[in-house]
């Protein structure tokens, strides 16, 4: 089964490993393992999303999904006087997504062990980001999706990335019915980043 890094406690024997990437202008290296997503290198759809998503130096950046930190590290290293908050179900990429923090030295990104956004505060992002973990199913696509629109304040802007052939289509129409609104803003090799915006008051 291809989706027992969505467990809460994978069984698979470890395999560190640790994975150097060049991104935004920042260089980065990644503690990786076996159970976790992508974890022998930065899959496409991650990267892809990384060099998409649009960050400025003061905003609060949710990472839905985590895996071992990649967006919510290279969102916190593009948002200096912001702060980045990543979620993740797995006990194993929370915590390599913490030694991902230390690894850069990072004081403003923060790790927390959840099954979604709900364990924030509503309204209190300017930006959320997934590379949901389309394995578990829609039902925690669309939940992860519903999540972020209630985690970001108004005007605040959701980005989600996803292959066309898994169904990437499914969720930007989601987002179309829960933001009102839905844009294309990269694609590359069969991956397509959308990004929605909350209605401003």
């Amino acid at each position: 089964m291809t989706e027992h890094y969505f467990s809460r406690r994978p069984a698979s024997a470890r395999r560190p490993t640790e994975i150097g990437a060049e991104l935004r202008g920042h260089s980065f290296r990644f503690r990786s393992d076996a159970g976790v997503f992508a974890a022998e290198r930065i899959d496409p759809g991650t990267r892809l999303l990384a060099e998409a998503m649009e960050i400025a130096a003061a905003d609060r950046v949710l990472d839905l999904g985590c895996g071992y930190g990649v967006l919510g590290i290279v969102a916190a290293a593009l948002a200096p006087a912001g702060m980045a908050v990543m979620l993740d179900r797995n006990m194993r990429a929370v915590a390599l997504a913490h030694a991902n923090i230390a690894l850069k030295a990072l004081s403003n990104a923060y790790v927390v062990l959840s099954d979604g956004p709900d364990a924030v505060t509503c309204g209190a992002f300017d930006v959320a980001v997934t590379n949901p973990p389309v394995h578990a199913g829609n039902r925690v696509v669309f939940a992860f999706i519903e999540g972020a629109h209630r985690a970001l304040r108004p005007g605040g802007r959701f980005y989600l990335v996803g292959r066309r052939r898994r169904g990437v289509g499914t969720f930007a129409r989601h987002m179309q019915e829960v933001f009102g609104g839905v844009e294309e803003v990269e694609k590359k090799s069969g991956y397509r980043v959308y990004r929605s915006r909350r209605a401003e008051v």
